[in-house]
C-alpha cells in the first residue's frame, strides 16, 4: 500500500469555520472533522479515526487553545480525541471513553458480522477489504488499530454552552444514533454541528446501542429546528430544506 503524502486535507467552508478530513479513509469511517476558530479559544468538533496526529494538523491553522468535542462515542469521531488538552463529550459516553472497548477497525475483514449484516442492509456491502488505501508512514500496521482510551477532561449535555469568547455554541443531546449524541447549536447564525444525528446520507440506527424509538424523538426535533446550515459528521453540509427532506424520508421509513 503506498505511503501517503499527505494525510489529512482542509477547506474553508467560510465564516470561520474550516473542514478538515481524511482522504484516504473509506467514506463510511470518513468523518467530517470541524475546525470553528473563536477569540480567546477554538472549537474541534470530532478527531477522526487517529490514524495520524491530527493535533499536529490543528496546530498549522491555530496557536490558540482549542476545546475538542465528541460529538459520539464511535471511533470514527475520536481516534484523536486523546491528542487534546480540553476534551468534552457527554456524560452517557464518557465513562466508555475512559475505557475504550467499542468496536474499531480499519478492516472490513476485522468486523463482527452483526455489524457487517447491518452496514448490508445500508447497501455499504461494497465497503469490503482495508478501509484505508494508503498508510500515514512506512511500517504502519492496519491490523494493530485501537483507540486509546482516556478520560474526558468534562462532560457536557442539553443545555450546556461552550464559549469561544466571540462565539457561543448550546448543547443538544440527540441520542438515537447513540445514547449520547449531541449537536452544538450556534444561535448567532442558525449553525448546527450535528455529529451522527443527521447528515446527508444513509443514517445508521440499527448499531449496538442504537435505539429506533429514541432516535424517532431526535428526528422530530430537528425537524422543527430553524437552521440556515447543517454540518454534520459526514457527507456534504446542507440547509434546512434540505433536512427536512433528510428527516422525513427517515420517518416514512422508520414511522
Amino acid at each position: 500500500m503506498k505511503i501517503a503524502e499527505r494525510w489529512f486535507e482542509r477547506q474553508s467552508v467560510g465564516d470561520g469555520v474550516t473542514l478538515l478530513y481524511e482522504p484516504h479513509v473509506h467514506p463510511f469511517i470518513r468523518c467530517n472533522i470541524w475546525h470553528v476558530a473563536g477569540r480567546d479559544r477554538d472549537l474541534l468538533i470530532d478527531t477522526g479515526t487517529g490514524v495520524a496526529s491530527l493535533r499536529a494538523e490543528v496546530a498549522k491553522i491555530t496557536a490558540r487553545p482549542v476545546t475538542a468535542v465528541a460529538t459520539h462515542i464511535h471511533y470514527d469521531h475520536v481516534g484523536s480525541f486523546h491528542e487534546f488538552d480540553c476534551r468534552l463529550m457527554h456524560e452517557y459516553e464518557a465513562p466508555r471513553m475512559r475505557d475504550y472497548r467499542e468496536f474499531a477497525a480499519l478492516d472490513m475483514a476485522h468486523f463482527p458480522e452483526d455489524i457487517r449484516a447491518c452496514l448490508a442492509g445500508y447497501g455499504l456491502a461494497e465497503a469490503d477489504g482495508a478501509l484505508v488505501d494508503a498508510l500515514p508512514h512506512e511500517g504502519y500496521d492496519i491490523a494493530s488499530y485501537r483507540v486509546r482510551s482516556i478520560e474526558a477532561t468534562g462532560t457536557i449535555g442539553e443545555g450546556d454552552v461552550i464559549d469561544l469568547g466571540d462565539r457561543h455554541f448550546s448543547v443538544f443531546h440527540l441520542p438515537g444514533h447513540s445514547p449520547g449524541s449531541i449537536g452544538l447549536f450556534e444561535a448567532a447564525t442558525k449553525t448546527l454541528f450535528s455529529g451522527d444525528a443527521i447528515y446527508d446520507g444513509p443514517l445508521l440506527d440499527e448499531l449496538p446501542g442504537s435505539d429506533i424509538a429514541v432516535y424517532r424523538q431526535t428526528i422530530k426535533r430537528l425537524r422543527d429546528m430553524e437552521v440556515a446550515i447543517v454540518h454534520g459528521g459526514h457527507d456534504p453540509s446542507f440547509g434546512r430544506e434540505r433536512m427536512i427532506e433528510i428527516c422525513d424520508a427517515w420517518l416514512a421509513l422508520r414511522g
